[in-house]
């Protein structure tokens, strides 16, 4: 007898072959059968008109931190992720000097906008070195699997200290040091190496994150250990600026170690067409022997305003200020005011000396959105507040201050950053699509109080196979390989991502018609009672891990089988 078997349901198995109607038996954590007139279950699951799907692996998440308090590992999980890669972007928190982890705090707050006092609460730091750290998040319980990256930051702090942090050069005796403790780190099992060079990336303090300035011979010196091991991504979060500088360290990284080099390809206002020269530079690599692969988003990286949130229009605004740190309900009440309404609305602040990123992005009605229910990710230009409030009789920025009011201050108003430079997702469409592209940049668990994207593997389902109206949609088969098998072989996982035979049992049963993404919302359970915006869904009828049901209709069972996991994992060899 089975552990369990999924009856009739649409299986879609995550190798990119259309849906079958067959049965899915698991036993020990693993994948028993797959097929017609199974034998019976322990437990019986009745999948009719559903479908069956391996569970999401999520490549790009920030989960260095919550790692030590949610064993859910939430958003994530709540989406059917059941497992995630974190340590992107160069930051994380380990390796540690003894006294200094308010650094390590400080600069993930900066760079990821996780709340200081939640990790300051949150985190025991019984570590020092990368492997000690690996121990410690390993005793811990948790719903979903987990892999870990050696950060850039941490490293080069460790190695180097104040100097360091400040970017200075490093010494070749220097480099050597911190290739030594990324070679260590993937020895004790983590997937890979991330750093990060762009100057959106700042510590708390304004400061750059380290790495991001360090020249070829620190960045190549530390990413041949990759080929020394034999194993591991090596991660990049890059304004890759000088462009073709930038591309040809990363492309001479992945031709001397054969590991892959894979780097955020997002479409940028400034440079709309920057992405198809990526395309063309990372396809000319590929036919030189190169590794270079981009990482896609599946909708626009987009922040969302409101009351509640780390920034919004009005927030530098000098008659907002003394409501600022007022409880929420306190502050619409204040702002309901028509009185308080007129000294904010007629009183714009002096934008002048402010960075030109920051404070277009205040003002930017033309691409900003009420996000509404049920939200849209992909509004026509002439839903923006600039054109609504046109319509209206009322200026953009009237407009903007009501939205925010609306639900008791929980109104949200959404403007995507980077892929939305034509007002649809034509040119993601074409990014996920590219034969070498990966699926990631969801940071779940980062960016807690102004972006949420941590949905993301849902709507590849919600919006681009089943809802998108304003352009082509894409087949379900292709996105469910490209969120499972796809991003698990990446990171050398062969043991996951595809229902067969001795593969890890990490299943999701979904109600596809019923898969609703709700509004995001700021909500405050985080240690210290700090903030984070999530987005319920609803849908899914069980996730599995390792054979056990973890969630069921969106409720935690309590069933814990989730683990660190540790280095390449080899595919079973079928029975």
């Amino acid at each position: 007898m089975y552990d369990m078997v999924i009856r009739n349901g649409s299986v879609i198995d995550g190798s990119g072959s259309a849906a079958q109607e067959i049965d899915v038996a698991i036993t020990n954590g693993r994948i028993a059968a797959v097929g017609k007139d199974l034998g019976p279950g322990s437990k019986e699951v009745d999948a009719g008109g559903l479908l069956v799907t391996p569970g999401w692996v999520d490549i790009h998440t920030h989960y260095d931190g919550q790692v030590s308090w949610d064993p859910m590992l939430s958003p994530s999980s709540w989406n059917g992720v059941t497992t995630v890669v974190m340590g992107n972007c160069g930051v994380g928190f380990a390796p540690v000097v003894p006294g200094k982890e308010d650094y390590l705090i400080q600069l993930m707050e900066g760079v990821e906008d996780i709340p200081g006092a939640a990790l300051v609460e949150g985190i025991q730091w019984n570590w020092e070195t990368f492997p000690e750290y690996l121990d410690a998040i390993d005793k811990l319980p948790h719903a979903i699997d987990f892999c870990a990256q050696v950060p850039h930051g941490a490293v080069r702090t460790y190695v180097m200290g104040e100097r360091g942090a400040n970017n200075e050069m490093a010494s070749p005796q220097e480099v050597d040091a911190m290739a030594t403790i990324v070679k260590e780190g993937l020895q004790a099992g983590a997937l890979g190496f991330s750093t990060t060079r762009t100057i959106l990336h700042r510590a708390k303090d304004g400061e750059l994150a380290p790495g991001t300035t360090a020249d070829r011979e620190e960045v190549i010196g530390i990413g041949r250990v990759l080929g020394e091991v034999g194993h591991g991504v090596f991660e990049v979060a890059s304004d890759l600026a000088p462009e073709e500088e930038e591309l040809a360290w990363m492309s001479q990284v992945g031709r001397e170690t054969g590991r892959p080099v894979t780097f955020a390809c997002l479409q940028n206002n400034e440079d709309p067409q920057q992405w198809q020269r990526l395309l063309t530079a990372v396809d000319e690599d590929r036919a030189n022997g190169g590794t270079l692969t981009p990482q896609v988003a599946q909708r626009p990286a987009g922040v969302l305003f409101s009351l509640e949130s780390s920034g919004h229009p009005f927030i530098l605004h000098e008659a907002y200020q003394p409501l600022a740190a007022l409880p929420i309900a306190e502050r619409v009440a204040a702002l309901s005011e028509p009185e308080m309404r007129r000294a904010i609305l007629d009183n714009p602040p002096d934008l002048s000396g402010l960075p030109e990123v920051f404070t277009k992005s205040l003002t930017a009605w033309d691409n900003m959105f009420p996000l509404g229910d049920p939200i849209d990710y992909e509004p026509a230009r002439d839903q923006s507040v600039l054109h609504r409030a046109q319509r209206k009789g009322c200026s953009p920025a009237e407009l903007a201050y009501d939205t925010m009011l609306e639900r008791n201050g929980k109104g949200i108003i959404y403007m995507p950053l980077l892929g939305y430079s034509n007002g649809n997702f034509e040119a993601l469409r074409e990014m996920m699509q590219h034969p070498h592209a990966v699926f990631g940049l969801s940071d779940g668990g980062a960016h807690c109080g102004l972006i949420c994207d941590a949905s993301m593997p849902s709507y590849l389902l919600t919006h681009w196979a089943r809802d998108r109206s304003r352009g082509e949609r894409l087949p379900i088969e292709e996105l469910v390989h490209k969120q499972t098998r796809r991003t698990a072989t990446f990171y050398g996982l062969d043991d996951r991502g595809l229902i067969a035979v001795g593969m890890k049992a990490d299943i999701n049963v979904i109600d596809y018609d019923g898969l609703t993404i709700h509004p995001p919302e700021m909500v405050y359970d985080l240690p210290a009672e700090a903030r984070r915006l999530v987005q319920r869904v609803d849908g899914y009828r069980m996730t599995i891990c390792s054979g056990e049901i973890i969630l069921e209709n969106g409720t935690p069972t309590g069933a814990m089988p989730g683990r660190l996991v540790r280095g390449p994992q080899e595919a079973p060899v079928a029975a």
